[in-house]
């Protein structure tokens, strides 16, 4: 009868340290999957890779030389896209671009910006040594057509994105995006990247 007892406790304690063990998978797992948390922490949108796969752009350099978004692979890339006219919202995310990287200090390096220029017309010398050191990449409008994703009534002209250093699509920052907000996203990028 005793020996029945003990059995029983030991049985009700390996079932309580079971429970004990298996909680925090479960609560995870709901608090995941089911209850599906809403706040968020980051200024721009996060973009699953998977739905938007980088296409072959058929990039070329001013001069003409064909380039590839996979030379810039193994740092973040700041892109942003307009044609070459670059109208006063293209020039202030130029500028933000240039600014955002400079803020990031000793990470600065981490960084590179990316212009894709959607015509064959010539740019702007000033503009071009305003901003020197963005990459200026021609491109054909069809190539970005279906890649880069813009919010309900906007085009891709007006948002900045992020590419990881893995080379993917991984971050979309709002129409006149407050650079405030982009620099936090920023700086929590390459703190928590062990790549790039």
């Amino acid at each position: 009868m005793e020996e029945n007892k003990q059995r029983h406790r030991g049985g009700w304690k390996l079932l309580a340290i079971l429970a004990v063990c298996i909680a925090p998978v479960v609560g995870s797992y709901l608090a995941y999957y089911v209850i599906k948390p809403q706040g968020r922490t980051n200024y721009g949108e996060l973009i699953d890779p998977r739905d938007y796969p980088v296409p072959a752009l058929d990039a070329v350099m001013l001069d003409g030389r064909p380039v590839s978004l996979d030379a810039y692979r193994g740092k973040w890339i700041m892109l942003q896209v307009s044609d070459a006219e670059c109208n006063a919202s293209c020039q202030k995310k130029l500028y933000d671009m240039r600014q955002l990287r400079l803020a990031q200090g000793k990470d600065m390096d981490r960084i590179e910006r990316v212009w894709l220029i959607t015509d064959d017309k010539p740019l702007e010398t000033m503009l071009m040594r305003e901003y020197d050191g963005t990459h200026l990449l021609r491109v054909k409008p069809a190539a970005l057509k279906s890649w880069l994703p813009a919010e309900a009534g906007t085009t891709s002209a007006d948002h900045i994105y992020m590419i990881d250093p893995l080379g993917n699509l991984m971050m979309r920052f709002p129409k006149d995006a407050d650079p405030n907000k982009i620099k936090k996203d920023l700086a929590k990028l390459l703190k928590a990247s062990r790549i790039g």
